[in-house]
Order: C-alpha cells, then structure tokens, then sequence
C-alpha cells in the first residue's frame, strides 16, 4: 500500500514538472521540414532562427507600415466627416484649415503609438527581454513627464483650442495683456502681432481667457457727440440717412450684415450728448465700416451746422448771495 502511494506520488510529481517547466525552445515547421531533409539539430535551429525570425520582423514591418497609413488616413476621413456636419454658417477656410491641423495631429499620435509598438515586437523577436526594458522605460516616461510638464500642458492647450475652434488665423483676439492679429497657430504656441508690429509668442498652456473680436461676426461702435444746444431728434434723424446711404452703397453693403441702428443717447456728461450708432458686420470689417461712418457723419453734421462737442459751464446757485447787495467801496 505505501509504494502503491509512493508510486503515485512519484507519477504527480513528474506531471507537475512537465508543467511548470515547458520547453522553452519549441521547435516549429521549419525545423522539422530541416531534419526531414536531414540537417543536424543544430543545423535545423540555425536555419529555423535564420528563417523564422526575420520573416516575423519583416511581416510586423510591413504591418507597421500599412497599419499605419490606413489609420491615418481613417483618422483625417473621420475628422473631415465631423467637420462637413457643422453648420453652414462655420464652414469657412479657417474650418478646414482647424480640421486639417487636427487631423494631422490625431494621424501624428497614431503613427507614434504604432511606431512604439512594432519597435517593442521586433525586440521581443531577436530574443531581447522586454521585462526590464519597459521597467526602465516606466521610470524615464514619469521622469520625462515631471520634467516636461510645461510642454504637454501647452500641448494638450493648443490641441483644446482647435478642437474648440476658440480661435485661428487671422483672427483679432486679446490674450491676456496683448492684443493683436493671429499669425500663427499649432499645439505648442501661437503667435501674436500687436497694432504696432510686435510679434507674441504665447504658449498656449498659458492661456487662461481669450477675447476674439472676428468670430462669425463683429460689430461697430460709433459714438457721435453733439452740443445741448442741438435738436437732438434732427441730428439722430440726419444719422440714419447717413446709415442709410452707407448700406446702399455698393462698396460697403457687402460688408454689411443687418440694417444698423442709431440706438439713441448713450450718455451725458460735460462735453455734450452722445447718441449710440451700432453696425453688425462681416468679421475684421468692423473698423473700416466705424472709420467709413465716421467720415460720413462728420461731413454731414459740418453742412447741417450741428455744433460738436463743447464744454458746459454748470453754476451752483447755492454758493450765490442772492439779493445782498455787494458791499460799498472803500
């Protein structure tokens, strides 16, 4: 009974061994096909070595490559498809121009994630141990990180920025401090030029709001103050003719979006009233249409005789001695 039990044991035990420890270099097709032609055992490793291996590199290349190129191209295709589903009134240059940036974007991750994965197979192919070798990539991946955090914050900003179409060329926004026209614009940086021709370069991680003055539409804003002693019903007649031609003509109606509005007096104070004229226009057009109006006010408010803006002398009746006679000469 106990070499019965004994025998058992003996049996369990070699099964056991055959399991955890499998034969580490199993021998494939090519090495069978080799001793069949008669080649030694080292022989038929070497060839299967010499055969398999760079057959395997060569098919996760070739993977790589179409992988790769197919992806991208899936990823532009997907992006183009969500860009032909905004609405008409976005679909402009600066649009395409966005969803081209990000396309290329999204393609560019895609080929890096594609590269880092064939590169770590073909090591594993020529027999190296990945083990240590993603260890110590995990190390210097959170170091790198730490180091370079400022960098992938402007990163991910400027990829947030597209995506969100807060800006693009050509565009006149304020950042922070800085005012200007956008020259350039890609995930790391963009580039400002000012009214007096200085050029900012503002990492897009550092923005934290930003004002743009030429999205879809812009408006005008001119102010036109006159003296107290005006009809002020009279002047604000006379703008809305002048709005009225500017609209009509041929080379500004364009640039026109809706019917402009003298809105009325929008303040008082010591120089005169100011009455509100307010035009929507194309985006950037805003200023040459205010300057535009300006001129044609002016020239109006010069033939009507309306008098400008003037200083108005306020009296306090309470600092007069009224009906004390002054004292008598000395």
């Amino acid at each position: 009974m106990a070499s019965l039990c004994q025998g058992e044991d003996m049996a369990l035990v070699e099964i056991l061994s055959a399991v955890s420890t499998p034969d580490a270099d199993p021998k494939g097709y090519i090495y069978r096909l080799l001793k069949k032609l008669g080649a030694s055992d080292f022989g038929a490793r070497t060839g299967e070595f010499l055969l398999v291996g760079p057959l395997r590199i060569l098919v996760i290349v070739v993977g790589a490559m179409v992988a790769s190129r197919v992806g991208s191209r899936v990823l532009r295709a997907a992006v183009a498809t969500l860009r032909s589903r905004a609405p008409l009134r976005v679909r402009n240059t600066r649009v395409e121009q966005r969803a081209a940036t990000i396309g290329d974007a999204v393609a560019s991750l895609w080929k890096v994630a594609v590269l880092v994965v064939a590169l770590l197979s073909i090591l594993g192919e020529v027999g190296i141990n990945l083990g240590p070798l993603l260890a110590g990539a995990g190390i210097a991946g959170i170091a790198l990180a730490f180091g370079a955090q400022a960098i992938i914050k402007d990163y991910l900003g400027g990829l947030f920025i597209l995506l969100e179409d807060q800006f693009g060329v050509g565009d006149v926004v304020t950042i922070g401090v800085n005012s200007g026209t956008v020259e350039d614009l890609n995930l790391r940086v963009t580039r400002l030029r000012s009214a007096d021709g200085t050029v900012w370069f503002v990492p897009n991680g550092e923005i934290r709001a930003v004002g743009n003055q030429s999205m879809e539409w812009s408006r005008a804003i001119v102010d036109v103050i006159v003296g107290y002693d005006n009809d002020i019903s009279a002047v604000m007649s006379a703008l809305s003719e002048e709005i009225g031609a500017l609209t009509g003509d041929a080379v500004w109606k364009d640039r026109i979006l809706e019917t402009p509005e003298v809105q009325g007096v929008q303040s008082m104070n010591v120089e005169g009233v100011a009455l509100r004229i307010v035009v929507k226009t194309q985006p950037r057009e805003q200023w040459a249409v205010a300057r535009e109006l300006r001129a044609r006010v002016a020239e109006r408010m010069r033939r009507d005789g309306v008098r400008g803006a003037g200083r108005m002398v306020v009296v306090n009746s309470s600092t007069l001695d009224v009906g004390v006679p002054p004292p008598p000469p000395t």
